[in-house]
């Protein structure tokens, strides 16, 4: 029998590690797979392993680097890409998309039904229970696909209660652990900013975004005594604010305010002893599920999938835009290291419990599914 021809399709290469490690995954389970994409302009990306990557997106606007002139020229090339991506996938058994640019514009460009089963999957945050037209427009978008893909049980139910997405049309399969980090061929070194800590290191990394709430984790750390905070990633939002609320902290605040790239995360989450992720809202995050493929103790906002990561046992759990219960979490872990020490190993549970070969396992059962479907009862 012929090998399953799998598309995995994500535009503007918004979540590599993912991407890849699914490819992977699949490829490991036997699927012949392909990887559309663009290139990643911030930094390097996991090499394939046992599948093809085809940057068929965005080829010029990638040349021109992470500018305003790169965006300009990203619009002027959507179109033209997704219909080249269309042909593409004529070829295709499945096409899972993990993103599209444009929802809105895409649910179009993505052209009709291709004769072979189309997924994607959710992940980023629907929109607020109470706003009707953003819902309504998700539903008409993910109207066009036979399957959603929802990492959390959580999501799931929004898809169902507040989107009005059939039961049936949506599967929950979980987000796996960045493994891959563990083992780069090339890690590099704590830079200069963040050498010399003494006592518990908390860290934050990922963009740096308002609804991340890094500026609620400034106001607890007001609080805290006898560790260092660090902050690193990219700015998306000014840094005036967050200085001034560091500078109120009577412990160190380091801030590194560019992209990390993989090379970089390891030596950042190996020295420190406690991982925290502030968000007012989200689904999932990729920077939880390198903090769980490294076994890091983690304080999480109990919004979206991470309150049931947290009720994994593998996270302590505070209300999102808490200070003062964010502040109480990090003294007492800062101030325990068997306490931290229990969620390391259950974070390490969950990340054996969720790993990439089951992942790949139910996705392919997925896609099975939807192809016999499609065949109807008499196999055809």
């Amino acid at each position: 029998m012929p090998a399953l021809r799998v598309s995995l399709v994500d535009p503007s290469a918004f979540t590599p590690p993912y991407d890849r490690s699914l490819a992977a995954a699949l490829a490991r389970a036997g699927a012949a797979v392909e990887l559309l994409t663009s290139r990643f302009v911030y930094g390097p990306v996991p090499a394939p392993a046992g599948y093809r990557v085809e940057e068929l997106f965005y080829r010029r606007s990638a040349r021109a680097g992470a500018g305003r002139r790169r965006l300009a020229l990203k619009a002027l090339e959507h179109g033209p890409g997704m219909l080249a991506a269309r042909r593409r996938l004529a070829g295709a058994d499945v096409e899972h998309w993990q993103w599209t640019t444009l929802p809105a514009l895409d649910r179009f460009l993505i052209g009709p039904d291709p004769g072979h089963p189309r997924v994607v999957t959710l992940h980023y945050p629907l929109p607020g229970t109470n706003e009707r037209r953003k819902l309504a427009a998700q539903r008409r978008y993910l109207e066009r696909f036979d399957a959603i893909v929802a990492h959390t049980e959580g999501a799931a139910a929004r898809l169902r209660g507040d989107v009005g997405i059939a039961a049936d049309r949506i599967e929950v399969i979980p987000h796996g652990p960045l493994d891959y980090l563990t083992s780069l061929p090339e890690e590099r070194p704590l830079p200069p900013e963040l050498e010399g800590a003494e006592g518990p290191v908390i860290l934050f990394f990922g963009l740096l975004r308002p609804y991340k709430g890094i500026d609620v984790l400034l106001e607890a750390f007001a609080s805290v005594e006898g560790a260092e905070l660090w902050i690193a990633g990219m700015p998306r939002m000014p840094l005036d604010e967050l200085r001034r609320l560091a500078s109120r902290a009577p412990g160190r605040v380091r801030f590194l305010p560019r992209f990390v790239s993989d090379p970089e995360i390891p030596a950042l989450l190996r020295r420190a002893d406690l991982l925290v992720l502030p968000y007012r809202e989200i689904e999932q995050s990729g920077v939880l599920y390198a903090g769980l493929a490294f076994g890091k103790p983690m304080v999480l906002s109990d919004v979206g999938g991470f309150g049931e990561i947290g009720r994994r046992g593998a996270a302590r759990l505070v209300p999102a835009g808490d200070s003062a219960a964010l502040a109480v979490a990090l003294n007492e872990l800062a101030a325990d290291p068997a306490a931290r020490e229990r969620l390391a190993a259950a974070a390490v549970a969950v990340a054996g419990a969720d790993g990439w070969d089951a992942i790949a396992a139910r996705t392919i059962a997925l896609y099975e599914r939807l192809r016999a479907d499609r065949a109807g009862p008499t196999g055809r």
